[in-house]
């Protein structure tokens, strides 16, 4: 496996401009991000923030001015609401876990959007080995949730709805707030959360004006580091550990706090809210101009999710018939330019992404697509670039395959 993954390195060899539009998986991290975390490895705050000496009280006064950075980012009331984990999954774990067991008294029906991502997904069937049921909402062709199935699941029995702010494959802005309002109105007592990874920094959010009871966002998702995300619970609101160890400034996840992915997670934020309104501008404005001229030059496609402003700007899912995913991903590389095919989470199963196939995807359709990602970092030339490449890489796969038809 390693002598193979060098022969492919080794095809890469000489390739003179890239561009990273892989944002699902992971991202670049931008120089000053890099720069703001350096010191606390070995200069500074370097000490556990629980421990009485210099390095430790630095420690705690750099981690709780992020508390308070990242609650004000997020529309928190106080910096008590926010707990840092190792990163998004872990967030959402402690999300639905937390809160189920610790509302298990009340019920044991979680309720989730059939396209929420894997890390959501996958932990509320989990829950089903400890009692609880978990019920799907189905969502119509552009992934929006159907608010009367919403309705007519939530239940005296439902402890929790989980549905994502924003789709991580799609981009699909959900109705968070109009949602939150109507499972309040069916049982008040059932706590809902968002999974806002894919809205923070993206779109306006406020935890406060939705009126969810918990949210849950990730560093790279941002352009921080990876190993670092954030959940925020509701002043009030009953959660359970689901993890024992050494308690630090934070008595929801355990462990000495990782100060340096905290600063650079923080500087992330910084850098996205500091101009987002221009940022935001920026990334539509490469969207659109990627998907347009991707449209122009190529037929048989399909755009997966909404257009206009129901869509995070930096999203762009295009479904390309008559030409198979991992191998466009492939030929692509080749060329420096990097993307992803179907499901970020499950593309190596060779299973079509789940989010495709519940807004009607064929098979066929959902292996052909890909996600791409726009981001301020990025330039118009750039585009221009993967514009030049892209409908080539497309058109060998094309030939090779030989077929003219559209299953």
């Amino acid at each position: 496996m390693v002598e193979n993954v060098k022969e492919l390195l080794k095809l890469h060899e000489g390739i003179t401009h890239e561009v990273y539009l892989d944002n699902e998986n992971s991202s670049i991290v931008p120089q000053e991000v890099v720069d703001a975390m350096l010191p606390y490895y070995n200069k500074k705050a370097y000490g556990n923030p629980t421990l009485t000496h210099k390095p430790g009280w630095e420690a705690f006064e750099v981690i709780m001015n992020s508390f308070q950075k990242i609650a004000n980012y997020m529309g928190a009331k106080i910096l008590e609401e926010i707990t840092f984990t190792p990163s998004e999954t872990e967030a959402n774990n402690l999300a639905i876990m937390g809160t189920a067991f610790a509302q298990k008294s009340k019920g044991k029906k979680i309720v989730i959007s059939e396209i929420e991502p894997i890390n959501v997904l996958q932990v509320a069937e989990m829950m089903g080995k400890f009692g609880f049921s978990t019920t799907k909402i189905p969502v119509n062709n552009e992934g929006f949730i159907d608010l009367e199935k919403l309705k007519e699941a939530v239940d005296n029995e439902t402890i929790l709805v989980s549905i994502s702010a924003v789709n991580n494959e799609l981009g699909t802005i959900q109705p968070i707030k109009e949602a939150v309002d109507i499972v309040k109105a069916k049982n008040p007592q059932t706590l809902f959360h968002t999974d806002a990874s894919d809205a923070y920094g993206r779109i306006p959010l406020n935890v406060q004006d939705l009126k969810v009871d918990l949210a849950t966002v990730g560093s790279y998702k941002i352009q921080g580091p990876r190993g670092m995300g954030a959940m925020y619970l509701r002043e009030g609101v009953n959660m359970e550990r689901i993890l024992e160890g050494q308690i630090g400034t934070q008595k929801l996840w355990p462990g000495v706090e990782n100060t340096p992915l905290i600063v650079g997670f923080t500087k992330a934020s910084e850098l996205a809210f500091e101009n987002f309104e221009a940022n935001t501008a920026k990334m539509r404005t490469l969207r659109d101009k990627l998907v347009d001229g991707i449209f122009n030059e190529l037929d048989d496609l399909r755009f997966n999710g909404p257009k206009g402003d129901k869509r995070s700007p930096d999203n762009a899912n295009i479904s390309i018939l008559r030409c198979e995913g991992e191998a466009l991903t492939i030929e692509l590389s080749l060329k420096g330019i990097y993307v992803s095919s179907g499901s970020a989470c499950s593309r190596r199963l060779l299973q079509p992404s789940h989010v495709l196939v519940a807004i009607g995807r064929r098979f066929s359709e959902a292996h052909g697509s890909i996600l791409m990602k726009t981001t301020r970092s990025l330039t118009e030339e750039d585009i221009a670039y993967v514009l030049e490449s892209l409908p080539t890489a497309v058109n060998r796969i094309r030939g090779i395959v030989g077929s003219t038809g559209v299953d």
